[in-house]
């Protein structure tokens, strides 16, 4: 039988936007500027992230919860016939921007058999607007509304560059309009039914970036077959948030040897 929609608190429910600030998702580090300390230790991280999309990026199974046609009630949640809301776990679309601002590559690797619809999921789910971007610009910048719908509560109102791309130090601020995630995903999409070792080969045949270079996330022990080719995954049991981040992270350098 499937398993039941998750009732994790980690799932981003719509809420009042002050709920959802930069500082409240950022506020397991506090002591760092709010910022997680492995982006601002100086060692290495990967140069490429993969992430599964089932019980990871989001809280159900996209083959069996979700029926067509969605349509979004905001940025940040969508509605299916019947009625039915699905978003993100709620510190995914924060993870994905830093991790994106800082250099680090993304790609999607996921054994679901409805590509099409998770493709749709993705380009209607968008990041939301007026965030830094720099790593730098979000020690500086507090209060930035992260519901998904493009508002700001408490910056100078002026609008950067779209996109974050390069963390460069000048900073500024993405589009008030925000992304599609999808658009992230540079290192590409493998979805569909088979190995996980198989969506690998094929994101490292497209990306040319080495297995021991990446960092993998998945909720399904099996998949941690990847490592035998030298990724790294870190298991986790649901969804992805700041804590499974940083322990995935922490394990992708020690697997490297760095301390």
């Amino acid at each position: 039988m499937p398993r039941k929609l998750s009732k994790s608190k980690n799932v981003y429910a719509p809420a009042s936007s002050a709920s959802h600030s930069t500082n409240n998702l950022l506020t397991p580090y506090p002591q760092n500027d709010g910022l997680p300390p492995f982006l601002t230790d100086g060692l290495p991280l990967p140069s490429l992230v993969v992430l599964d999309l089932d019980y990871t990026l989001w809280p159900f199974y996209s083959d069996c919860h979700p029926w067509p046609p969605l349509r979004a009630l905001s940025g940040s949640v969508l509605s299916d016939r019947n009625g039915e809301n699905f978003s993100f776990y709620k510190h995914v679309p924060i993870i994905l921007h830093l991790l994106q601002v800082a250099g680090v590559k993304l790609a999607v690797a996921s054994k679901s058999p409805v590509g099409d619809l998770c493709r749709e999921m993705l380009k209607m789910l968008r990041i939301p607007g007026n965030l830094p971007t720099s790593v730098e610009g979000f020690k500086r910048k507090s209060g930035v509304n992260t519901n998904g719908e493009g508002e700001e509560e408490g910056g100078d109102g002026k609008k950067g560059k779209k996109g974050g791309s390069s963390g460069s130090a000048t900073g500024g601020l993405t589009d008030e309009r925000g992304r599609k995630t999808i658009e992230l995903f540079d290192g590409g999409l493998e979805i569909y039914e088979g190995t996980k070792l198989r969506h690998f080969e094929v994101i490292q045949r497209r990306t040319g970036i080495p297995y021991e270079e990446m960092l993998f996330f998945d909720d399904e022990r099996p998949n941690l077959e990847v490592e035998r080719v030298g990724v790294t995954m870190q298991l986790i049991r649901d969804g992805l948030d700041w804590e499974e981040l940083e322990k995935g992270i922490q394990k992708w350098r020690a697997n490297r040897g760095i301390a």
